[in-house]
């Protein structure tokens, strides 16, 4: 009997990517933000956001918050692209430069290496092409798929 971790996860990302990624761009909160997911690939996602007034801080910069909310959304994504459940275990944020009012945010996640119950996630948030914020990410997999897997035998 073939166990659900010996599946072939880039094939049920192949077979179900249209349905995953659908699920995926509608996830609430992100849609509340207004974040547009571009891209979803194997372990990877690309979103941009157009950054709103009500989205600065006292300075008239990039609220921390909108960078990581971009940035956590492209690492949910990312991780989950297989269909697999996935969850965040931790993540580490460095702000480098601010994002200015107006600016179009495009947050970048690359899968470094995942195995059966963890994976490991780059992350890079840009504001205009500029790079302003990066963060590691490491998300724990459940062993629930939420599209549909065959187990052979």
């Amino acid at each position: 009997m073939k166990l659900k971790h010996d599946i072939n996860e880039m094939e049920i990302h192949r077979q179900y990517k249209d349905e995953i990624f659908q699920k995926l761009k509608s996830e609430p909160y992100a849609q509340f933000l207004g974040i547009e997911l571009i891209e979803m690939g194997e372990g990877m996602a690309v979103a941009e956001l157009d950054v709103a007034d009500h989205m600065v801080n006292a300075h008239g910069t990039v609220h921390g918050a909108i960078i990581f909310a971009i940035a956590d959304f492209v690492f949910a994504v990312a991780c989950n692209s297989y269909g697999k459940t996935s969850v965040g275990l931790s993540t580490t944020v460095n702000f480098m430069a601010p994002g200015k009012k107006g600016s179009r945010l495009k947050a970048t996640a690359m899968e470094e290496k995942r195995n059966h119950r963890t994976a490991w996630y780059n992350i890079k948030v840009e504001s205009d092409g500029e790079l302003i914020a990066t963060m590691e990410a490491l998300a724990y997999r459940k062993d629930h798929y939420f599209v549909p897997v065959k187990e052979e035998s």
